[in-house]
């Protein structure tokens, strides 16, 4: 499954972002017609957060995260739409499933600028402490 998380902090062409909402107008169609192909429900979700859409991104993670849900991708890729949406505490607890599920790309996760805010609040440390008891060394 693409990782779209961090993918909406850059700032496309004008021709970039009309591509990319020809593809979503594509894939949204796709997608009433079948809405639990978890490939093309994952591609949206990518070009929604491509295109810096992350209400709409959300939306599409929690359906993956009812088709999917034992894929530690999907619920990081949900903490950081509901991090890039002010949802800290909802956040917190789908990165935590996330976790608990086998996510394990400490790296990204330290870097990753849709979690910044997350990475700044006090919930967060709860994780840290989480990651360290793992033995893994947080950036």
């Amino acid at each position: 499954m693409p990782e779209h998380s961090g993918t909406n902090n850059k700032r496309l062409t004008r021709k970039q972002a009309r591509d990319l909402d020809v593809q979503i107008s594509f894939l949204e169609g796709l997608v009433r017609r079948d809405p639990e192909c978890v490939e093309t429900l994952q591609m949206l979700g990518d070009h929604y957060a491509q295109r810096g859409k992350p209400d709409h991104s959300l939306k599409v993670d929690q359906q993956l995260a009812r088709l999917e849900p034992h894929n530690p991708l999907v619920f990081y890729n949900l903490a950081c739409d509901h991090a890039l949406n002010g949802e800290v505490d909802r956040a917190v607890e789908a990165l935590e499933k996330a976790l608990a599920l086998g996510y394990r790309d400490f790296t990204w996760l330290a870097k990753d600028p849709d979690l910044l805010q997350l990475r700044q609040h006090p919930l967060y440390r709860n994780i840290e402490t989480r990651i360290r008891k793992m033995k893994v060394k947080i950036p």
